[in-house]
């Protein structure tokens, strides 16, 4: 399998810092943003699960900008193979 060495940037990472301390985020920008944040980690990759969330966030009107961005950084750190 091929692995993708992108990490989160500096802004996506303070995004997510943010999302998980603020108590009205939802569960699922809170599942994203922990993500990203480990994924400043080049030897980490996204799961196959996240990227399924992350997908189906960007094709859904409910989410709000914040959490579309969190959910594009995932994808575009996704292994492409899958």
């Amino acid at each position: 399998m091929s692995k993708n060495t992108k990490t989160t940037s500096d802004e996506v990472a303070a995004l997510a810092s943010k999302t998980l301390s603020d108590e009205n985020s939802s569960e699922t920008a809170k599942s994203l943003a922990a993500s990203a944040l480990s994924q400043k980690d080049p030897n980490k990759q996204t799961g196959a699960e996240l990227e399924d969330k992350a997908s189906k966030v960007l094709k859904s009107d409910k989410y709000s900008a914040d959490t579309k961005k969190l959910a594009a950084s995932i994808l575009s750190q996704s292994n492409k193979k899958r």
